[in-house]
């Protein structure tokens, strides 16, 4: 139970974080915001080519792939998105004044297409997501997915795919039913997926703290997290809380204590070989 908590936490922490460094990029930075988007996805890629070449280590690989990830998404992709924005004048969404979605994410959408092509090559290749197996029974051509030859997990590169197009789904899936002309954030349709996914999440939570290995318990929590942080998100968007990470100048101690927090944990499950032994099986027997 205690790696699936600690693994969840992990992962739980850098959802805030990755939109505050966003924002502290933006704010900062000013014209040269771009700039230092480029470095921060450089950094992104190069921490998950360490954790390929130590493969040998998936608790050390696992960790750097989802790191990387989150760094790729934030500097390449949300900021690539800005760009194109900014470049062709696209107005921010407002009501009543306030901007209620930022013109990065109204370009995002339009990626939609792009997604689901993606998407497709994942359904017809050999996976052990829960979500493309169940498709692919249904579908009839699992036994044929599992004649494919077996290699060797590069673990770092799992978890960063699997971070980056999680992001990416549900990004766009938010969006897409924030669209008035779709849904609206008010409608009954955004209810229940902001209801479905905490408890799918909790499903999942359900699943997690049985995990025995540590380095799985990780790759596990990654889409519990980001289903789980959809609810979040939407509580947001109904103005039920303050999102501190988007204003971290404002609650800077605050986002500073959630930074020292996520560091103190990645350093403990680096060096501390508890988190590096490995179960008989990835999974507690059920």
């Amino acid at each position: 139970m205690r790696n699936g908590i600690l693994a969840f936490i992990l992962v739980l922490l850098l959802m805030p974080i990755g939109h505050a460094i966003m924002i502290l990029n933006e704010v900062l930075l000013g014209d040269a915001k771009y700039y230092g988007a480029i470095a921060m996805g450089f950094l992104g890629v190069a921490l998950i080519v360490i954790g390929l070449l130590k493969n040998g280590n998936p608790t050390f690989a696992t960790l750097m792939g989802f790191l990387g990830g989150v760094l790729v998404w934030t500097g390449w992709v949300e900021f690539s998105f800005m760009w194109v924005a900014e470049k062709n004048n696209v107005a921010n969404l407002m009501e009543n004044g306030n901007i209620v979605t930022k013109r990065e994410y109204l370009v995002m959408l339009s990626s939609m297409g792009l997604l689901c092509t993606t998407v497709l090559f994942y359904l017809f290749s050999r996976s052990n997501c829960t979500f493309f197996i169940w498709f692919q029974k249904v579908l009839g051509f699992r036994n044929q997915i599992l004649t494919q030859t077996g290699y060797k997990k590069p673990f770092s590169i799992i978890v960063f795919t699997e971070t980056i197009m999680l992001l990416w789904f549900f990004y766009i899936l938010l969006l897409a039913i924030y669209d008035d002309h779709i849904a609206g954030d008010r409608h009954w349709i955004t209810y229940t997926v902001a209801w479905g996914s905490l408890f799918w999440s909790l499903y999942l939570i359900n699943r997690l703290v049985r995990i025995r290995s540590f380095d799985y318990a990780v790759r596990y929590a990654v889409p519990t997290v980001i289903i789980f942080w959809n609810f979040v998100e939407i509580l947001g968007r109904w103005d039920l809380f303050k999102e501190i990470w988007i204003h971290p100048m404002e609650y800077w101690l605050e986002v500073l204590l959630l930074c020292l927090a996520f560091v103190t944990l990645m350093i403990l499950f680096i060096v501390n070989p508890t988190f590096h032994r490995k179960g008989n099986k990835e999974t507690a027997a059920t």
